[in-house]
């Protein structure tokens, strides 16, 4: 395809990144445009793989303390996020079990409700009101010391940087450059990629395991950076 046409559909003020990036070599430019779109596929099936298996601890481990049906429970009048605190977390329940009508199951429920609503669990409010046991289902989270603390608020900063990359690439927003720059250079997927495996780690899950024959992301980057 010729740049003016590949330009016409992408929008020139989206290319002119690329292009800046690119010293004006339009093949390069389109070629770093294929190559981001790669990338963020790639990361994205990291995150999804993630995300999967978040929520699935969190059910199993809330299931196990609060009952099979703990998201409606803590939904209710008198349940554990009928908070002003926590509002947000209980309507968003409410608003996906109406959703669902229906065709509601405990299931179902756990499948619809958004990386953003597993993320704030571990929020100061709704973590304290669900009983502070959360934090039990990252096994591995190294040991709090003088320097440095871990506990259910360093789970909820991470998950919020899964987020922030995760939103960028549903955006369609690039993540091949520095930041606020016209210079290629993948540090930031990169950073965010280490903290998904390192995420993975305190689930206790074998990202390597997990992710065989998935996870290109290394690839993807090499393949930018080799530009």
């Amino acid at each position: 395809m010729k740049y003016s046409d590949f330009e016409y559909i992408m929008s020139t003020p989206r290319m002119n990144r690329y292009l800046g990036a690119c010293n004006n070599d339009t093949k390069k430019a389109m070629t770093l445009y294929r190559k981001n779109l790669k990338l963020s596929q790639e990361l994205f099936t990291v995150i999804s793989c993630f995300e999967v298996a978040l929520r699935n601890a969190i059910d199993r481990h809330y299931t196990n303390v609060h009952g099979r049906d703990w998201l409606r429970d803590f939904a209710r009048v008198g349940g554990a996020f009928d908070n002003m605190r926590t509002y947000q977390s209980q309507n968003a329940i409410k608003d996906t079990i109406n959703k669902l009508g229906v065709l509601y199951t405990h299931p179902r429920l756990v499948s619809e409700l958004g990386f953003g609503f597993w993320r704030f669990l571990f929020a100061k409010n709704q973590y304290r009101l669900a009983g502070r046991t959360l934090q039990h289902i990252f096994p591995n989270l190294p040991p709090t010391t003088r320097l440095m603390q871990y506990n259910a608020s360093t789970i909820f900063d991470k998950l919020e940087r899964v987020n922030k990359i995760r939103n960028r690439i549903a955006h369609h927003d690039p993540i091949c450059f520095r930041h606020g720059m016209n210079q290629i250079n993948t540090n930031f997927p990169l950073s965010y990629y280490n903290t998904i495996i390192e995420l993975f780690v305190w689930l206790d899950i074998n990202p390597s395991e997990l992710l065989y024959g998935l996870d290109k992301v290394n690839k993807a980057i090499d393949e930018i950076n080799n530009l």
